[in-house]
């Protein structure tokens, strides 16, 4: 019983199920870090433990789901309860797996917050030493996919346990920061022995999101699912039988890992066992993989948007200082903004992958490069593509990347392969391969794909596919040769019919000391496309270059039907036509459209035209008519889901130095809509939720009293009575917390009933919100928004949830 990967191997595994649920029902008193348990209640875990186990369970899981030290603000507590829980399962549950459970910081990781990756990794890295006592890591409940990573990392890098992983979603089919499941696969598969999902909703609705990782992951897919979702009395919707049934579709579907999250209890566990013991799956490959894995597919992804390269896929080359004098001033001088507004600039163009250099010899590119890739993620969505040759600088910037990167490049030489092709491995990206060596660029095609197939062979030494690597044929400028041309072109078209990899090219260097280079780029992008090139990149601002790519897509059929060049060029002849010429507009109202976009985009432009707003308008106006509708509009995008968590609060910081410049030319106070008061209530250490409520609220121009996590609630009533205030959230996490909600509002109802009450938090509903008292539900911080605006401005009018 302790090699889990062999046992993995064999059967479908079954895990227990709910923890709290058996904790509220049996404990006479929750503290609110619930681990501590571990120390001064053991006989309570203990019995939990040895009845799940009873159940059938395959694998117990140490009641250390909140015990890192950022819940717990001390790393020794942290070691002592880590230790005690693990020891317990395994007395409690002799023969049995023991999984050391490891949940979220409970903190928001940069961009969107204020935790460095560093800083989530070491977190993470000494709970996973503490816990070495394991047979196995469970990483669960994930929202974040850059949290997840810093976790899977430290975990792989501090042990040499078999490593699971789950994320939670919502009935957007994303989770709360908006990564997609196909992004979390793409991403976590690499790094992790198991991929999967948990908690969440129910099992039914939580099948579309299995589908979809089973569809682009080789690993096991586990799946612990809620019971449903609790009613206002905290019964769930979902019974035992029905909960079994579901779970026969997840392992018709391959699922090879079963167990159950929030209102689960042995009995479900015990059908689950039932199920298993009936199942009879393939044994998994040694390696640990699925015996029969999806066809694997040529993609890159951030965490919020995967690129499959089944079609030309641009490149953009923006962010790299060779020849491009503007870019180089902007790295050497740090001007983050340059590069922010460079990302995108080619996004809105067209591309789809974004390429990051720091090539300088007077930059340090092991701390530029990371820099790069954080702030390029910090505005854009799309996938990134680290231009380095130096190993320490790839890692760097690779450990940052949230996603499926592609490192550009390894080359023939055997010092690049063996140094490089490792990394690209250990983070599971897709690399670019250069059809050179320690003798130079070869003359001819049939030399280009020799190197080609040495760095295809090496790669598959080290387990990276063929879908995963990208040959370079390399262009040089037709100027100085120009039977070098004709040669590239051979060469693609013999790497596409000898390889499944995808082929790259950097188009532009085919002109350089040329005059009109756009027109050799275009023709020569052509000819590139249709030999099979699939990664060209180039600059997706130039005309000719969106021309030339239109038109191919039309030409080869991946623009099925036309539809895309019908739908950008029609208006061409008719734009080109003489007609009358509209009055030209107004500075004010180029300014308008321009701030409402720059903060859309969460860009560093935005504070500059607020700047040039405030010298045609007074203060309060700017706030009236431009900040707040540019805010109103990315909430309305957000609430539609076309916009995601980061680009929320990237919005919401890109306002923040509008309203700043703002409020510089009132008297203090004079900006403020309002004063509102934020706390997590007692028992309850969780305040991602409070924390981005209070970024966007700041950020709409109220002042917020932010009292932290952890408040009783004779503290949040004196808050709000000393300032009179009229609003006031409160947020909790964990369903045991509730109670401490529902008594927090009780008092202010007594103490300050002019005080209006808004609740949010992942246990929370309408309906429960309701039944304590609260006036109104917040099931994101736009929604604190939306009431905040109501409140201030249509007072008494706003309905509750008790009207």
């Amino acid at each position: 019983m302790k090699d889990f990967r062999s046992f993995l191997r064999e059967r479908v595994v079954v895990f227990d199920g709910a923890f709290g649920t058996l904790l509220q029902a049996r404990a006479a008193r929750i503290p609110a870090l619930p681990e501590r348990l571990n120390l001064e209640d053991p006989a309570l875990i203990a019995g939990i433990h040895r009845d799940y186990a009873a159940a059938g369970a395959d694998v117990i899981t140490a009641n250390t789901f909140g015990a890192n030290e950022a819940k717990t603000g001390d790393a020794a507590l942290t070691e002592e309860l880590v230790r005690a829980a693990v020891r317990l399962a395994r007395e409690a549950a002799p023969g049995k797996f023991v999984a050391l459970d490891i949940g979220p910081t409970g903190h928001m990781l940069e961009p969107m917050g204020s935790m460095t990756f560093e800083q989530a990794y070491g977190v993470f890295a000494r709970m996973v030493e503490a816990g070495k006592e394991a047979d196995v890591i469970l990483i669960e409940t994930m929202s974040d996919l850059q949290e997840l990573r810093a976790a899977l990392l430290a975990a792989r890098e501090h042990s040499d346990l078999p490593v699971l992983c789950s994320m939670t979603f919502e009935e957007s089919g994303r989770t709360f920061t908006g990564c997609d499941p196909v992004c979390y696969a793409l991403t976590a598969s690499p790094l992790a022995d198991a991929v999967g999902v948990n908690c969440s909703l129910g099992p039914k609705a939580l099948l579309p999101a299995v589908q979809k990782i089973l569809q682009n992951t080789d690993k096991p897919v586990l799946v612990q699912a809620n019971a449903g979702l609790p009613d206002a009395d905290l019964h769930y919707s979902v019974g035992a039988e029905e909960f079994a049934q579901v779970y026969q579709e997840f392992l018709r579907l391959g699922v090879r890992i079963v167990g159950g999250c929030c209102g689960t209890t042995p009995d479900y566990i015990r059908r689950l066992r039932d199920l298993a013991d009936k199942a009879k799956p393939a044994p998994l490959g040694k390696d640990g993989t699925l015996p029969a894995p999806p066809a694997r597919r040529a993609a890159v992804c951030s965490a919020t948007k995967a690129i499959f390269i089944d079609g030309v896929r641009v490149i953009g080359e923006r962010i790299n200082p060779t020849g491009k004098k503007a870019m180089k001033q902007a790295l050497l001088a740090r001007d983050y903004g340059y590069v922010r507004s460079q990302a995108i600039q080619q996004q809105e163009a067209g591309a789809d992958i974004l390429d990051v250099n720091a090539g300088l010899p007077e930059l340090d590119e092991k701390e530029i490069l990371p820099r790069l890739v954080r702030e390029v993620q910090a505005v854009s969505d799309l996938p990134i593509q680290i231009d380095c040759g130096k190993p320490e600088a790839i890692e760097a910037a690779l450990r940052v990347c949230c996603g499926k990167a592609i490192v550009n490049s390894v080359n023939g030489e055997e010092r690049s392969l063996r140094s490089i092709l490792p990394l690209v491995k250990k983070y599971g990206a897709a690399v670019v391969g250069l059809t050179v060596d320690e003798k130079g660029v070869p003359k001819t095609a049939e030399e280009r794909v020799r190197i080609a197939d040495r760095i295809v062979q090496t790669a598959k030494e080290y387990g990276i596919a063929e879908e995963d690597i990208y040959i370079d044929c390399l262009t040089l400028t037709v100027s100085a040769e120009q039977a070098q041309a004709k040669e590239t072109l051979r060469a693609i078209r013999t790497v596409k019919e000898k390889y499944r990899v995808k082929t790259v090219l950097g188009v532009s260097n085919i002109s350089f000391g040329l005059p009109n280079r756009p027109i050799i780029n275009s023709a020569f992008l052509t000819a590139a496309l249709f030999a099979g090139l699939d990664l060209p990149i180039l600059n997706p601002n130039v005309p000719e270059n969106a021309q030339t790519l239109a038109a191919f897509r039309a030409l080869s059929g991946e623009d099925e039907n036309c539809a895309e060049y019908v739908a950008r060029y029609a208006q061409a002849p008719a734009a080109a036509a003489e007609k009358p010429v509209p009055p030209a507009k107004g500075k004010a109202e180029e300014n308008a459209g321009d701030i409402f976009s720059a903060i859309r985009k969460g860009a560093p432009e935005a504070e500059q035209i607020c700047a040039e707003l405030l010298k045609e308008h007074p203060p309060l106006e700017v706030i009236d008519k431009y900040l707040i509708p540019a805010l109103n509009a990315v909430g309305d995008e957000y609430e539609k889901g076309t916009l995601f968590l980061p680009q929320l609060i990237g919005a919401a910081e890109s306002a923040k130095g509008c309203f700043a410049r703002v409020k510089a030319m009132l008297p203090a106070g004079a900006a403020e809509r309002g004063e509102i008061v934020l706390a997590t209530v007692r028992g309850d250490v969780h305040d991602i939720g409070k924390n981005i409520a209070k970024t966007v609220l700041e950020n709409y121009g109220y002042r917020v009293y932010d009292l932290g996590k952890n408040v009783p609630p004779e503290e949040v009533v004196r808050a709000v009575r000393e300032r009179d205030i009229r609003l006031c959230g409160l947020s909790a996490l964990m369903t045991t917390t509730v109670p401490s909600m529902e008594e927090t509002i009780r008092l202010l109802r007594r103490e300050c009933p002019h005080c209006r009450v808004m609740v949010g938090g992942a246990v929370l509903n309408p309906d429960y919100a309701r039944k304590i008292g609260a006036d109104w539900y917040c099931k994101d911080a736009n929604a604190d928004v939306k009431i905040a605006q109501y409140l201030f401005e249509q007072g008494e009018k706003v309905p509750t949830l008790q009207e």
